[in-house]
């Protein structure tokens, strides 16, 4: 393939081990807090509850909402059917913990290496204000945000995809995608992007089920970002 002009990424899951930073936040608030939880179970439900809130704002269900308002309402949700009650503080502070995510081992140096080369970015569904925070918190090189928010559109819809490309001043061929989930990169790929697969075999906990893809379905496959800076050159 041709070298990309750009980089941008998927984060959740992709650049960031959101699973058990959930879990790990979970139980200790649960400690102190005297809650009895199943804290895996938990953060798995909220992650997946987070598609079927995407869908309510597409149907016009919901009227557009980030990231941060969709993990709230599910959230509770979830707070609710287990019978607990938390004040509104100590919820709000609870669904900032998808703003301090920890990144997956070799993030920071692949990212750092591959900045060296290329513009790196983030394509995420997550909130502006969320990215910024986690960039922060992680040490996250980036050298620009890109949101959802911005496009007023969830990914896997177009609008996302190729507005990142638009801000970028680069025709969508010029730009790498570079995700963990083969259906965000069969949709940047329908966009007209580049793909690169980065396998997290442990995102969803040790032993759990992969999405499947097939061999040749992208123009990348690494084993994590330090691989994927080796693969582009850098």
């Amino acid at each position: 393939m041709n070298a990309p002009g750009a980089l941008v990424f998927d984060v959740f899951g992709t650049v960031v081990d959101w699973r058990s930073t959930v879990i790990a936040e979970g139980r200790m608030r649960g400690a102190r807090l005297g809650l009895d939880v199943d804290w895996a179970a938990f953060a798995d439900e909220w992650r997946a509850g987070y598609p079927l809130a995407m869908d309510e704002v597409r149907r016009g269900a919901l009227p557009w909402t980030n990231l941060d308002g969709l993990h709230r309402r599910i959230l509770d949700r979830l707070l609710a059917a287990r019978g607990i009650v938390l004040d509104d503080a100590e919820a709000a502070e609870f669904n900032r913990v998808w703003h301090r995510l920890d990144p997956w081992p070799d993030t920071v140096e692949g990212l750092t290496r591959l900045k060296a080369r290329f513009p790196v970015a983030t394509l995420s569904n997550g909130n502006v204000r969320l990215l910024v925070d986690m960039a922060r918190h992680a040490g996250l090189p980036w050298d620009a945000i890109f949101s959802a928010e911005m496009f007023g559109h969830y990914k896997p819809d177009p609008e996302v995809y190729l507005g990142a490309c638009r801000l970028l001043d680069l025709l969508p061929s010029q730009v790498l995608m570079v995700a963990a989930h083969p259906s965000d990169l069969r949709a940047a790929r329908a966009a007209g992007l580049m793909t690169a697969y980065v396998s997290r075999p442990l995102e969803r906990g040790a032993g759990a089920a992969m999405a499947p893809w097939s061999d040749g379905e992208f123009d990348l496959v690494a084993d994590d970002f330090v691989d994927l800076a080796r693969r582009l050159g850098v």
